[in-house]
């Protein structure tokens, strides 16, 4: 700081105006200068370059969602077979909930100070007792487009940064699980890669196409969210009225912006480069008919409460019927017709399957 205070003094002095070099660096500390430093620098990343970056991974992600609303899958809980979903909501998922953290990054706060040695203006009131130098400072500040912390120590407290660095990392661990959800279907053969001229898999196995945007992805996140893990937790504490084990950390935040957006890279480059195969995806429904269970018992239940039925435990019988086996449409179908419910509830069972059995999830997607 003091390099650059001499720096300044030195140009004041080549063009003429010696009589004010005194007022370079006036009653200031080197936080002054940093806190608007690095509070304008991130702001400027932040809204003019990260969110970019963002917007990009949602606006494919909402396309994808729209074009697959309808494209019926079986959904995963616990690794296993569950009530279907559409390959669309659950890309909306990603969507809604990156839009929602979104939202906070945009509103964040950037703060700085301009209080002086401790924060308290004194060095200023000594020089000039008559000034208002809070409301100096503050116009000051706020004319640079920041916000104004009045109340610090020798440096602004950097809760402003814990919150955005926080709220980053959060959009980061569920980018996270979008890349390794990406991945998974592309192991499922949900989504097919769609191969780039020129570009090598394995090393040894020609046929691979691997889904390195997606690996690539992952462990940059990583990467960046322990770095701003790190920085949220360095920075929230200042000895007293000052250390210096912020300045050391604040040297990395580029460094984990930068891995963030390798990672947003990736990911958009990632997406653009899949086709949905939705031949395999109705494959998966039509081997997998328990799933069916869920909606059985529950229509048995709606049965019985509406006394058209006498049945008790239904979801005892449908786990003796479905749990570790494999149940087929023509077993269903049999297990159905037998059943002691009204014709219109067995008419709507009969109809069903595991394609059809999606609930909303394509107007959710849409």
């Amino acid at each position: 700081m003091k390099a650059i205070e001499y720096l300044v003094r030195d140009r004041l002095s080549t063009l003429g105006l010696d009589h004010i070099a005194e007022l370079t660096h006036f009653a200031a500390t080197s936080e002054d200068i940093n806190s608007a430093s690095y509070a304008l620098t991130v702001k400027r990343a932040v809204e003019e370059v990260w969110l970019p970056a963002l917007d990009t991974v949602i606006a494919k992600l909402r396309e994808l969602a729209v074009e697959h609303a309808d494209a019926a899958m079986l959904s995963r809980t616990h690794g296993q077979p569950a009530t279907p979903s559409t390959m669309g909501k659950e890309l909306a998922v990603f969507a809604w909930r990156l839009e929602r953290v979104r939202a906070q990054i945009a509103g964040s706060e950037y703060l700085a100070k301009f209080s002086g040695a401790t924060g308290t203006w004194s060095a200023h009131l000594a020089a000039e007792p008559d000034a208002d130098w809070p409301t100096i400072a503050r116009e000051y500040i706020e004319g640079l487009g920041l916000g104004f912390n009045i109340l610090t120590t020798q440096i602004e407290s950097h809760d402003w940064q814990v919150e955005l660095y926080d709220r980053v990392r959060h959009a980061g661990g569920i980018l996270h699980n979008l890349a390794t959800d990406i991945w998974t279907y592309i192991s499922l053969g949900y989504f097919a890669q769609i191969p780039v001229a020129g570009a090598t898999g394995s090393s040894t196995m020609p046929h691979k196409i691997n889904p390195i945007r997606f690996e690539n992805a992952e462990a940059n996140l990583e990467i960046s969210g322990a770095l701003l893990a790190s920085l949220g937790q360095t920075l929230v504490t200042s000895r007293l009225q000052r250390d210096l084990t912020d300045s050391t950390t604040q040297r990395n935040i580029g460094v984990a912006f930068g891995h963030s957006l390798l990672a947003l890279d990736n990911l958009r480059r990632g997406l653009n480069a899949i086709s949905l195969s939705r031949d395999v995806l109705l494959a998966d429904l039509d081997v997998n008919w328990e799933v069916l269970a869920e909606a059985i018992q529950t229509v048995i239940r709606a049965e019985v409460v509406a006394g058209r039925s006498t049945i008790t435990d239904p979801y005892a019988l449908l786990k003796e019927l479905t749990r570790g086996h494999r149940v087929g449409a023509a077993d269903l179908a049999e297990f159905v017709q037998g059943l002691e419910i009204g014709d219109a509830a067995k008419q709507r069972l009969l109809a069903l399957t595991p394609a059809t059995y999606t609930g909303i999830a394509e107007r959710l997607a849409r």
